[in-house]
Order: structure tokens, then sequence, then C-alpha cells
């Protein structure tokens, strides 16, 4: 599984003759008893039909119910009034030819077995579980490069909205980015204004997280990263990502050295959807579920986006990313579309600004003078003699002219006529 269900119903499929590990599904185990008949009938169909789709039907089932005593019960408390639960689930795995070899509980350390009536292997107080890490299965796991990121109560933690007084003063910052972000959605344009104002924030947040990187537990880590992010800018963010297409464009940071940075932002910014906004978390847990997908986090993505699902169900994003790893899908085809997605529109940029700087040159430059000579048309007209045109109104012919009127002007002119290739 990744990590060590609290409160779950797991199933898992055997295949084979040699028993092969195969599909299995989790659940929270339901508070009221009245719904374990449909859950147990929709868990075993799930994972059976699922198997059946990939031509891999499993030829047997192991059944784990895992809940802590609470309100002074003991463990073997717990055994039995899950037993209910535990009978209808082997009876709904039993009616799709798919027996259960195996039921346990597993509680306060110990685990019984609901399908082994002898005593003498399990006694009616249970038997104690190995220390964790210590098993044949967990050295495997350990060889396969499996890593166990705690219980799920702890992964759960990560994302869980903060209380108390700072959850007080995260709700004002959220208000007050409320009644600012409102009025500039509705200007002109203004929802592509708080899109890309809402990426660079979040770009540059992505850079801080890169520059401090904490070391620690999880709970030590996630206090810095808090530690790292004001309220203010966290409402700004969280706002901002309710918009579908800055949500897709956020999706980009998916991989490579921003995409540990990115998941670390995101789940900040789920703890602080405190209070009235726990529907704002939707947008950032299922960004966190789709990098941890992404970068081979599998555990830690389905808990993010079952957590996202259980606050919104109809959430499309979620829910398709959460299908695809149900299903086993390689997320590298989504990634190839979101590259294309950015490189497009980085291309359409750069076409943009390139068309711009273009006019702006255009604008700027002088007309180069004609240079093209003249088509010859033959010999000029004789001109008029000077004294003929000033008696015609011309003035002109007697600027210069240093006698008294009527003489002729003592310039020096050059002829029209005669070789023109000298002009």
């Amino acid at each position: 599984m990744g990590f060590y269900p609290d409160d779950s119903v797991v199933l898992v499929g055997l295949h084979g003759p040699r028993g092969r590990f195969g599909a299995r599904v989790r659940l929270g185990i339901p508070t009221d008893p009245e719904q374990w008949p449909d859950v147990a009938d929709q868990l075993a169909s799930c994972l059976i039909t699922a198997a059946d789709n990939r031509g891999d039907r499993p030829t047997g089932m192991l059944v784990f119910l895992c809940q802590e005593p609470t309100n002074g019960e003991r463990g073997q408390d717990v055994t039995q009034r899950l037993r209910p639960l535990a009978q209808r689930l082997r009876t709904a795995c039993g009616t799709l030819d798919v027996p259960v070899l195996e039921a346990l509980c597993l509680s306060n350390n110990r685990y019984w077995s609901y399908c082994c009536p002898d005593y003498r292997c399990c006694p009616a107080d249970g038997k104690p579980m190995v220390m964790p890490g210590t098993s044949v299965m967990a050295a495997a796991a350990a060889y396969a490069g499996m890593q166990v990121r705690g219980s799920l109560k702890e992964m759960e933690a990560r994302l869980t909205p903060r209380t108390g007084p700072r959850a007080a003063e995260q709700v004002k910052a959220l208000d007050t980015a409320v009644s600012r972000f409102l009025p500039r959605m509705l200007h002109a344009n203004g929802a592509h204004v708080v899109r890309e104002d809402t990426l660079d924030r979040a770009a540059a947040m992505i850079h801080r997280f890169r520059l401090d990187t904490p070391a620690g537990s999880n709970r030590a880590r996630d206090a810095c990263d808090d530690a790292l992010l004001t309220d203010a800018e966290a409402a700004e963010l969280i706002l901002g990502l309710q918009d579908r297409l800055t949500r897709d464009r956020a999706a980009e940071w998916m991989e490579g050295p921003s995409a540990a940075a990115a998941l670390r932002v995101w789940r900040a910014l789920a703890r602080r959807c405190a209070g009235a906004y726990i529907e704002h978390s939707v947008a950032p847990l299922t960004l966190a579920g789709w990098v941890a997908w992404s970068t081979d986090d599998q555990p830690s993505a389905r808990v993010a986006l079952s957590r996202a699902l259980g606050i919104d169900p109809d959430y499309v994003f979620a829910q398709l990313l959460h299908r695809g790893i149900n299903e086993g899908l390689d997320p590298e085809p989504l990634r190839r579309c979101l590259r294309s997605e950015r490189e497009e529109r980085e291309a359409q940029a750069a076409r943009e600004m390139s068309g711009t700087r273009d006019a702006a040159a255009a604008a700027h430059t002088t007309p180069a003078p004609d240079t093209t000579p003249a088509p010859d048309t033959g010999p000029a007209p004789e001109r008029e003699p000077r004294s003929r045109r000033a008696t015609a109104g011309h003035p002109r012919a007697l600027r210069g002219t240093s006698g008294p009127p009527g003489t002729r002007p003592a310039a020096r002119r050059t002829p029209r006529g005669g070789d023109r290739s000298r002009r």
C-alpha cells in the first residue's frame, strides 16, 4: 500500500497458482453499520470487475479490516464488532466466484482471523504483529523500491486544514482577499490579469520553496513550509487557483527540479483552507495528487485525490486522475499534453512579441530618399528669356540683380539641354 492503513477496509487480489499479489482497493470503514452491505458489494465488484477488464481475474482474495480500539475497547472487541462486515465481504467476493482465502482484523498491534476456527493457531486474544519493517514482505517491498510513508492518518494530517487561532487568522486573510478579488475580476480583461498574477505568484513561491528545503520529520518539514508562506500570500493563491485555466497551467509544474517544491506548495495551501474555505482546498489537493502521481508517488497521490473527492465528489480533474491511478495508467501521456500546451503558448507569445517589435521598428524608420534615375523623356523644352518671363509676371527673374531695372543680371546659368548624362 505504501502506508499503514487506518480505519480501513483493504482487499487484495491474488493471482496464479503461487498467489501473486495483484489489484488492491482501500476504503475507510463506514461508521454506520447499515452501510456495510452496500460497501462490501461495491468494493468486491470494483476490484474484480477492474481485474476482468485487464484480463487478469484474481483467483483468490485477502480481506483486512484495520481499526484501533476506541472508548475503552479491546482489540478483541473491535474484531467482534467488525465481524458482520467481514462476513459480508466474504459473501460478496464468493458471489463473484472469487473465494476469500483469509480475512483478518488488525487492531492494537494484534490480529485475528475470521476464517480459521482453530484456537491453537488463532487464539481468542489474537496474535501479536511483527515489528514494522521486519517481515519478509517488508524486506521484499524495500528491495523493490517501495517506501512506507507512515500511517494513513499521518499522511492525511499533512493535507488537513489548520485549526485554532492560526486558522482564524487565515480565515480573516481569506475574507480580505475575497473583498479585493471580486472587483478585480469584474474589470475589463480582469480574469486574464488575475490569472497571470496568480501564476506569477505561484512561480515565485515555488522558487522560494526550492531555495529552502527543510529536513527532519514530516511534521517538522511541514512547519517550515508553513513559515515560508504568509496568510495573505496563501489567500491570494488559494482564490486564484479556483479558476480552471489557472489550475491547469499550474499543473505544468509536474516534473524536474520544480516538482518537489510545487508539491510542498500545494500541500501548504491545502492546509490553509481553514473554516468555511475547506471546499477551496480541492484545487490544491488535486494538484498535489497530480504532482505526486507524476513523480511516481502513488500512495501520496491516492491520499490527496481521495481527500479531494471526499470534499467534492464531482470535481472532474480529481475524478480523472483517481481513475487513472486505479486503472494502472501511465501519467506520461498527460505530461506530454501539458508540455505541448506550454510549448504552443510560448511559441504564440514569441510570435506576438516579434510582431510587436516589427511594428515598432516600422513606425520609427525614416523613408530613404528615392535614388532611382528619372526616365529620359527627350530634350528639355526651350526656356523663355528672363526678360520675357519677368514681364509675364515672374518677379523671381529679377532676384540677384545689381543694376537698374531692365538690365540683364550677371548670373551664371547652367543650360538645361545638352548632355543629360551629367545630371
